[in-house]
């Protein structure tokens, strides 16, 4: 299967930059897919399609303020900071990447302070090891100095990093949103509980592979970057009781998808925290969910491949075709599809 086979045309203006408030009033496009059929309705109306047979699974990582601005020799640039290395060096994305030579230190400007950096090693990626030399801990000061780590379709916005958090985040460590949580407010979950409608968390903290380009011409070829997961006790006795009960697993989001079909092994979830690099393309047969509620993706981007894989690809860019038609907003900020 081609690369080239998951890509779509898409009108610039439905791209969303702003977020809609309030968060539940995004539209949500409903597919069935034994019949095909195709709805128009409005996230907040989520509780009154759902039955209570569904339990649903959300991903409460906290996205971290990953972006950084620096200053080398009175130019600009800027870090991305992807993974933790120890307390205070990171793997981080650099730009622009010829300044940043091996040994180079540098300030980093800060919200409240500044402070002095330093490239420890150079990855074939393009990727660097950055040493935060002046602190024994960076954390608190990304907290309080870094800015959101909005995706680089979105190019001004109005949006605050709250509104690039879901309101159940918890733990820190994502560079971006699992933006299908973004539409949920507590009014929503007040009434798919009273419903019945039982939910529990996992965690993986989305890294750069959620959101980088296809490269490869056959998408078999094509190596996803690992992804740190998390379920815990509770949630895994919670998912085994739900299906010993019969019951569907709705699964909020991507990120949520990946960790529950990388963790269910013999029908049976487990208490477990390690990486996964687990890609999912059409073809491939899920074990673990039962329902998707995603958003619109970019052209041929591993989490197309993904929800063509529940659905099908067919439907899916019928969908697609439907959501274009019909003025959807599409990506981070963008509007929300149920798949069922």
């Amino acid at each position: 299967m081609q690369t080239k086979d998951f890509d779509y045309k898409l009108p610039k203006e439905l791209i969303a930059s702003e977020p809609v408030y309030p968060r539940d009033t995004s539209k949500l496009m409903v597919i069935y897919r034994d019949s095909g059929k195709i709805e128009h309705r409005i996230f907040n109306e989520l509780p009154e399609i759902l039955d209570d047979d569904f339990v649903m699974v959300l991903n409460n990582s906290k996205v971290i303020a990953a972006r950084l601005y620096i200053e080398i020799n009175k130019n600009k640039g800027e870090l991305l900071l992807l993974k933790r290395i120890n307390e205070n060096t990171w793997k981080a994305m650099v730009k622009p990447g010829k300044k940043f030579t091996k040994g180079l230190e540098f300030k980093i400007i800060g919200k409240k302070e500044s402070i002095k950096a330093r490239v420890v090693d150079i990855f074939e990626d393009g990727t660097r090891t950055i040493d935060f030399f002046e602190l024994n801990s960076i954390d608190k000061w990304i907290e309080d100095n870094g800015y959101p780590p909005f995706p680089p379709y979105i190019k001004k916005s109005k949006a605050s990093f709250e509104d690039y958090q879901t309101i159940y985040s918890q733990d820190s460590g994502s560079i971006a949103a699992p933006t299908a949580g973004l539409h949920f407010t507590e009014k929503v979950f007040q009434k798919l509980e009273k419903k019945g409608i039982k939910k529990t968390f996992t965690t993986l903290h989305v890294g750069r592979g959620t959101f980088l380009p296809v490269k490869t011409d056959n998408i078999k070829d094509h190596k996803m970057h690992a992804e740190w997961y998390s379920i815990t006790k509770n949630t895994a006795h919670f998912l085994n009781n739900a299906k010993s009960d019969n019951k569907k697993i709705l699964a909020v989001g991507t990120t949520s998808v990946r960790t529950l079909e990388s963790n269910i092994k013999k029908d049976k979830f487990h208490e477990e925290c390690k990486e996964t690099d687990i890609f999912i393309y059409p073809g491939y047969k899920f074990k673990a969910i039962d329902a998707l509620l995603t958003n619109f993706h970019l052209p041929q981007s591993t989490l197309l491949m993904l929800v063509s894989a529940f659905a099908s690809k067919d439907l899916i860019f019928k969908a697609y075709e439907e959501a274009v038609k019909n003025n959807y907003r599409f990506y981070s900020f963008g509007d929300a599809m149920l798949i069922l």
